[in-house]
């Protein structure tokens, strides 16, 4: 689907403001980054933005949700855009060794150590510039903007809180919705596919039960601790021997918690999984193996009680409208040239799409590079890109601010405008 030449004309009118913002979404960025808070408790970050966007004349809306924040732009007759970014940050004690680096290291006193390891800091502070360039050029544009922040990404239960606390009765319904996210790629770089993109994921919580004992007879017990190194080990032949090898599937044991001392056998080991994959039928055979292997090997260790296996957290897949995609991905090649391409389908997940899919809004999903173009290539050349790149999630992911704060802006911006660019022009 080609750009037109009203939507391509007005993204250069748009982002002429660039310059004159860059500093203060550098600003927002790092004080962001600074101040992260976990999922449902981003008061602070969800007042700030919410105050910032009311000074530019949206119409505001807090507490969805808990904690989300949707912000409503009019601007005359057209289109109506959804534009997502997230609020919250990870459990994670940051070694990025940052000047800005997180300040809630964690303590003695029970505060749980915060850091924005995936990169929604980045997110929030694009949507703040695209929105504020955007609400300052009324006049090259037509239609409704709504920029929603949504709490609560990591553990998949944001979005569905915000559509379950009547999101759809306080927005506009949307043409289209929008999100994107920053990732290890060389900043400058912008990614989108139709399609399949992000996979699913479930995350469960596995209790083993066996009996506690003196360390110095085991003969006494059913060890929990070895029980669990034998699950761990077991859940690795789920896809090396259950899964096809064109399929794709992913399971991580992330957790392990047992007992609190060298000389004692505990009565419970406790497991955290999870589990990717890119096929809802791999997905149900995947889960079924977790439970089967869990329960053989419970039985085989002579377990007194059946493990507790309780699902906590479920994503959905993540799959781009081939029309709106293709809408996307023009303006994209129109405005970024050869720093625009086609993503590869990526194994981590998302919760954006249960808003778009609640809302009967069809959607599209990219992603934007942020680690340092020269230190990514020199990785390349080494052969070393995956020990020496930090990648989301990490205590060292540090994506630097530009250009990825301003290809960020520019992405949203431009993908906005392939639809609120005016039908017609005054001469």
């Amino acid at each position: 689907m080609p750009v037109s030449d009203e939507a391509a004309s007005t993204v250069p009118d748009v982002l002429a403001g660039l310059s004159g913002i860059r500093s203060d979404v550098e600003d927002w960025y790092r004080d962001l980054h600074s101040h992260p808070e976990l999922g449902f408790g981003e008061r602070r970050t969800s007042s700030l933005l919410a105050e910032h966007l009311r000074g530019w004349g949206f119409s505001v809306t807090g507490g969805i949700g808990g904690t989300g924040v949707v912000g409503v732009l009019a601007n005359g007759d057209g289109h109506v855009v959804l534009l997502r970014a997230e609020l919250d940050a990870l459990p994670i004690r940051e070694q990025t060794g940052l000047a800005y680096a997180s300040r809630v290291t964690g303590s003695e006193g029970g505060t749980q150590a915060a850091m924005h390891a995936c990169g929604h800091d980045v997110h929030m502070a694009c949507l703040l510039g695209a929105a504020r360039l955007l609400a300052q050029t009324p006049d090259v544009w037509q239609g409704t903007l709504v920029v929603l922040f949504q709490p609560s990404e990591e553990n998949g239960a944001g979005a569905r809180a915000m559509v379950a606390d009547g999101l759809a009765e306080l927005i506009p319904r949307p043409d289209v919705a929008l999100a994107q996210h920053v990732f290890h790629a060389p900043a400058s770089y912008v990614g989108i596919r139709p399609g399949l993109f992000l996979a699913a994921a479930d995350t469960l919580r596995v209790v083993l039960h066996g009996r506690g004992a003196h360390g110095s007879q085991p003969e006494a017990a059913v060890d929990p601790v070895v029980l669990a190194a034998m699950v761990v080990l077991r859940l690795q032949t789920i896809v090396a021997r259950e899964i096809a090898a064109a399929d794709r599937a992913v399971v991580t044991v992330g957790s392990i918690r047992a007992g609190e001392g060298a000389n004692i056998i505990p009565d419970a080991a406790e497991l955290l999984i999870n589990v990717w994959t890119f096929d809802e039928d791999v997905r149900t055979r995947v889960i079924e193996a977790i439970g089967r292997m869990v329960r053989a090997e419970c039985q085989a260790s002579r377990a007194p009680r059946e493990p507790e296996i309780e699902r906590l957290s479920s994503f959905p897949l993540t799959v781009n409208d081939s029309e709106v995609t293709e809408r996307v991905a023009a303006a994209f090649g129109w405005h970024f040239g050869d720093a625009a391409g086609t993503a590869d389908s990526l194994t981590p997940s998302d919760d954006f799409s249960d808003i778009p899919r609640a809302l009967g809004a069809p959607s599209t999903f990219w992603v934007i590079g942020g680690t340092d173009p020269d230190a990514y290539a020199a990785a390349e050349r080494a052969g070393t890109v995956a020990q020496d790149i930090p990648v989301n999630h990490s205590p060292r992911f540090a994506p630097v601010l530009q250009p990825t704060l301003d290809t960020g802006v520019r992405a949203l911006v431009t993908a906005a405008l392939a639809w609120l660019a005016p039908v017609t022009r005054s001469s």
